[in-house]
């Protein structure tokens, strides 16, 4: 291992994939009753969580502090650990300029080291398949400088497009309009967005109904998708799994080769998009 790789909750692994990852904790409240998501997916109560929100509960999420950063950032440097953190988009959330911040205050503190923030520009595993591939350098000793280039040039590349069921979590934080939210939810509007070339949540679609959504997902895969062999896909669920199985269908019908990975879609970002939350990510040849 040539350098340490960090990523947090939001980066929606499971433990088979966490390998040469450490998880910062993620902090969030529950109806005003302070809640820590560590990472642990697979422990993670998809059902009692999003059926929670379906009733009404209120979570709010605050980013990732500097001081969290230095406190488990310095002892590495300290022992001569050069440091790469995998961080959720700085278009959705101030955690990436905390930790630059703190990135910089260390390595004026430790000037040999080398601390290195990817602003992955994605959320759930659009900063979590960062984070395997970097974790994949540490072991073949790929130097920390030439690993961070190499995941910042991956980021472009990372495709993630999600649909959801119920527009009012998005209307909550500002995605979409009230009125957007209202029509939408009469007329069975379901929208497809997408991380963009900047970080931020924008619409690239509308249909109606979730069986058109669903497809419209596999039709941006086959779109964008890379002719790879044996990809992997991931797909995230707010407590949707036959929905995410019948995407998996799709996708293993255009790349039978693929390993798809199917993981319910964390909580902390999962507060912002809701039950019924779909997600496809892939490495392909834009955004």
């Amino acid at each position: 291992m040539t350098f340490a790789v960090f990523a947090d909750g939001t980066a929606n692994l499971p433990g088979t994939l966490l390998k040469g990852i450490t998880l910062l904790p993620s902090e969030y409240t529950i109806d005003g009753v302070p809640s820590v998501y560590s990472g642990d997916i697979e422990h993670f109560d998809v059902h009692s969580y999003y059926e929670s929100l379906r009733g009404g509960v209120v979570v709010k999420t605050s980013l990732l502090n500097s001081a969290l950063f230095i406190t488990h950032f310095e002892p590495l440097l300290k022992d001569g650990t050069d440091i790469i953190y995998v961080a959720m988009s700085s278009g959705i959330s101030g955690t990436y300029n905390a930790a630059r911040t703190a990135a910089q205050q260390l390595m004026e503190e430790f000037p040999e080291r080398f601390v290195h923030i990817v602003d992955s520009h994605g959320c759930g595993f659009g900063n979590g398949m960062l984070a395997i591939k970097a974790a994949e350098l540490s072991r073949e000793n790929v130097p920390v400088r030439e690993a961070a280039q190499i995941l910042d040039d991956m980021v472009p590349h990372c495709c993630q497009y999600f649909t959801v069921d119920d527009l009012n979590f998005l209307k909550r934080t500002g995605r979409v309009s009230g009125a957007t939210a209202l029509i939408g939810t009469t007329l069975n509007i379901k929208p497809i967005l997408y991380g963009d070339q900047t970080g931020h949540i924008v619409s690239c679609a509308k249909c109606r109904g979730r069986k058109k959504s669903i497809q419209m997902l596999a039709d941006k895969y086959h779109e964008k998708h890379m002719n790879l062999a044996n990809p992997t896909v991931f797909i995230s669920h707010g407590d949707c799994l036959a929905d995410a199985e019948r995407l998996k269908e799709l996708i293993l019908a255009e790349t039978p080769d693929a390993n798809v990975v199917i993981c319910p879609h964390e909580p902390f970002s999962g507060a912002h998009v809701g039950p019924g939350m779909l997600g496809l990510f892939f490495l392909g040849k834009e955004r």
